[in-house]
């Protein structure tokens, strides 16, 4: 049984990797004080690729398939052993074997509002997240840049430095594109392919293809979605004018429900929309001031702007609902109905 101990800790005749995870990027076949015979098996299954390092070069690369280990079969390893004419057995060499399968479902997304100049708004923050895909494809350049000669890599010390580089190509993209942040929203899917061609060399440098990249989500923070929200209804109100009127409605209920509150209605809309009227003439005054020395003029009270039949009828169609909810008397409605139509003489 000894025996058998030492034969198997010296000699190596199967050299595999089961890749029993979906998370393992590189995994380095355990040595120890064994070494490979002449003749020895190599077996690298579907997504995979091996890789032999001697004394920290990279030698022979090896696909997916079954392979006996000659000098015929590692011509690199050959020659920086000096095997002049036979493989000299046993022999030894770190083996690292690499998984090309498909890494879906990554997430990504910016930590931080990123600070940009806007057409519409200015300067405004954004954020943005999705998801992306990638394989390996260059050993060589994975195992000298990122995995070296660790017994394990993984996906989880990947991705902290593939999520930071996207979300600084983000920033460039987002300065470099000069896109409004209305047409960028609406528009993700052209947004994720620039992004994606961006950072394509930057994968390629890893060892790592970019398979896709999607943007799920470009949005404001939450101060300023707010802002967006409410420039928005005005906007399908038909303008500042227009909902102006509707704040004004709106308000009719709350009046109706205060002691005096419908008393000051008539003016109150008087009032609001001539507002902009006493504003102008009080410039107007300004721009044009008394002669020196000249008595002070009597300053005229602002007269009563006129107000539309359509807004008259509005009020007065308002005032019915509140009788009909009993928040106001019929003869409340009456005596009002009677003064705003009085306006329309």
């Amino acid at each position: 049984m000894a025996l058998m101990d030492f034969i198997k800790k010296q000699f190596i005749d199967i050299i595999q990797w089961t890749e029993d995870d979906g998370d393992t990027m590189a995994w380095r076949f355990p040595m120890a004080e064994m070494e490979i015979q002449n003749g020895a098996s190599l077996t690298v299954r579907e997504s995979q690729m091996a890789v032999f390092v001697n004394e920290g070069t990279v030698a022979d690369i090896f696909g997916p398939g079954m392979y006996k280990l000659t000098t015929q079969t590692l011509p690199v390893l050959t020659y920086l052993k000096n095997w002049d004419k036979l493989f000299e057995s046993p022999f030894k060499s770190d083996v690292y074997f690499f998984s090309t399968r498909q890494k879906i479902d990554r997430k990504w997304g910016t930590p931080n509002p990123v600070t940009i100049r806007d057409k519409d708004f200015g300067m405004v923050r954004l954020r943005a997240f999705g998801i992306y895909a990638f394989h390996l494809t260059d050993p060589k350049a994975f195992h000298t840049t990122l995995s070296g000669t660790v017994e394990r890599y993984g996906t989880e010390e990947l991705e902290g430095q593939l999520r930071n580089t996207i979300v600084g190509h983000i920033s460039d993209i987002f300065g470099e594109s000069g896109v409004p942040f209305i047409d960028m929203a609406s528009n993700q899917i052209e947004f994720g392919n620039a992004l994606k061609a961006k950072m394509e060399p930057m994968f390629k440098e890893y060892g790592l293809a970019l398979d896709s990249f999607n943007v799920q989500n470009i949005s404001l923070p939450e101060e300023l979605q707010a802002m967006l929200d409410k420039r928005i209804g005005v906007n399908m109100m038909g303008g500042m004018q227009a909902y102006t009127q509707f704040q004004t409605a709106e308000a009719i209920p709350l009046a109706a429900q205060n002691e005096g509150g419908l008393a000051g209605i008539g003016a109150g809309l008087g009032v609001g929309l001539g507002l902009g009227q006493q504003v102008a003439g009080a410039m107007a005054g300004a721009l044009n001031p008394a002669t020196p020395g000249a008595a002070p003029a009597a300053v005229a009270p602002a007269p009563t702007p006129a107000v539309s039949a359509d807004e008259i009828v509005a009020t007065i169609e308002k005032l019915h609902g509140l009788v009909g909810k009993g928040m106001l008397s019929q003869a409340e409605f009456d005596a009002k109905k009677a003064e705003l139509l009085k306006k329309l003489g």
